[in-house]
């Protein structure tokens, strides 16, 4: 590893319009405010989540570059030029933690490949909070992202998902896009065996946080969540 080049900071991103204090740890804090150069997924965002760390330098003064969605080597060897010439490099997301259920894992493998140190900071992932909450298998689980939109790819999705977890004993995870929410929970209840077990994790770290694991019967005979337009996760355990 190259000692000349600067660091590639993964910074976590709030999850919620909440203060840093809550989902950011002070040191984590600290090193993302020392930084001057990010690559970011969105640029507005990305000022309002610096503004809310309460970073130091006129938020004009930094250098904030926005990661392409399918960029080629030389884009992302240019976007890292920061960091190879020795400074502090911070990627960040739209929320929660940068390459992981969020664009950034291009730039890290291009990072590595030449030779820039990557070091991930402590934040919120709300894969793991709501995993950590649901109660279900903790041991062996997989995010699967978004189901697809067409009802009965999804149903045959949710389907076959369940059926791994009945063989794995695996904590299925996936998200859906916040306006979709309800759909995909009525699917879940009219698709999934009454034994499953199924969590829903609405708006973590923030003040309307809330977390619910059922199983699927018990979830047909309860009032439906407000999920409409608000960022949450399922998790299924099949039995």
């Amino acid at each position: 590893m190259n000692t000349a080049h600067g660091t590639l900071f993964l910074v976590p991103v709030s999850l919620g319009d909440t203060p840093w204090t809550r989902f950011l740890p002070a040191d984590a804090r600290s090193l993302a405010s020392g930084i001057r150069h990010f690559v970011v997924e969105n640029a507005k965002t990305a000022r309002a989540e610096l503004k809310r760390l309460d970073h130091p330098c006129p938020l004009r003064e930094l250098d904030i570059r926005v990661l392409p969605e399918q960029g080629t080597d030389a884009e992302l060897g240019a976007l890292l030029e920061p960091a190879l010439a020795g400074l502090a490099l911070g990627l960040m997301s739209e929320a929660g933690c940068p390459a992981v259920a969020d664009p950034g894992a291009a730039l890290v493998a291009r990072a590595h490949a030449l030779e820039i140190p990557v070091r991930p900071l402590v934040g919120p992932s709300s894969i793991l909070l709501a995993l950590m909450a649901s109660g279900l298998n903790g041991q062996s689980f997989a995010f699967n992202g978004y189901l697809p939109v067409a009802d009965a790819e999804r149903d045959s999705r949710i389907r076959q998902l369940e059926d791994e977890s009945r063989r794995l004993r695996r904590t299925q995870i996936f998200i859906e896009t916040p306006y979709r929410n309800e759909r995909l929970y009525d699917a879940l209840l009219a698709t999934c065996q009454p034994a499953t077990r199924l969590c829903v994790a609405r708006n973590l770290t923030t003040d309307e946080e809330w977390i619910q694991s059922r199983t699927v019967a018990e979830w047909r005979r309860s009032a439906r969540p407000d999920l409409a337009r608000r960022p949450a996760l399922f998790l299924i355990l099949a039995r």
